[in-house]
């Protein structure tokens, strides 16, 4: 090649594409690795966003599509690191990616995370003379995880939590399967969790009438709550 030559980056025998085929048809444990789940989930899911016009097929398939977005969550890899391992531009890894964040994220909360029925006492306590009649208002109960972030250092200092780490406080509420009902997210890791609490309640989760959820102190016991 002679100096001052572009050099193309990727050959047309590469491609993101063949990367996540050879993925779903190899050996099992690489496809944990990459994905975070084994080939038959990836491929049903793939399915679902397809059938249910979630995720469209361009000149990039959605196999291809959910593979570097699950590839890019599982290893918190850059843009950059995307391009290396399937071949397309920022732009494009940008333009996807956000909407998976702001369409297909949303739908799918939607569909699977539903609050259990109020009018129904749960199997597990209902059968357990441990349990009922004691807690059989309790749709569930109530916590909060601090998800690491990394993020510009001017930007930094409202996410610093007690800790003294970077994170977002996540609340999730689940049922009694261990099933996730509701999730709340986005707030800095300096946000208590009754504050993120609040937040939650003024933007959907509800405690129905007479019911309650089990916490932790760290709610500080609001109405409603245990």
């Amino acid at each position: 090649m002679e100096e001052g030559e572009k050099k193309q980056r990727h050959s047309p025998e590469e491609s993101g594409e063949v990367e996540v085929r050879r993925l779903l048809q190899g050996h099992v444990q690489n496809c944990l690795v990459a994905f975070r789940m084994e080939p038959w989930i990836f491929s049903y899911l793939a399915d679902y966003l397809r059938r249910n016009k979630l995720v469209p097929d361009t000149r990039i398939k959605v196999e291809e599509k959910l593979g570097f977005f699950l590839y890019m969550l599982s290893h918190n890899s850059s843009y950059e690191d995307l391009q290396i391992k399937f071949h397309h531009s920022n732009d494009t890894f940008h333009r996807h990616i956000n909407h998976f964040f702001r369409n297909v994220l949303p739908g799918l909360a939607r569909e699977f995370l539903k609050p259990p029925n109020p009018n129904q006492v749960h199997p597990k306590i209902a059968t357990n003379p441990r349990f009922y009649p004691f807690f059989r208002n309790c749709p569930g109960a109530i916590d909060g995880t601090h998800i690491p972030i990394s993020i510009a250092s001017e930007k930094a200092a409202p996410f610093r939590n007690r800790k003294n780490t970077l994170s977002i406080n996540v609340m999730i509420a689940c049922d009694f399967d261990l099933k996730i009902t509701f999730v709340s997210s986005g707030w800095e890791g300096s946000a208590t969790d009754s504050r993120v609490l609040r937040s939650a309640m003024s933007k959907g989760f509800e405690v129905p009438p007479g019911k309650f959820y089990l916490v932790d102190g760290g709610y500080a016991k609001p109405p409603l709550l245990f």
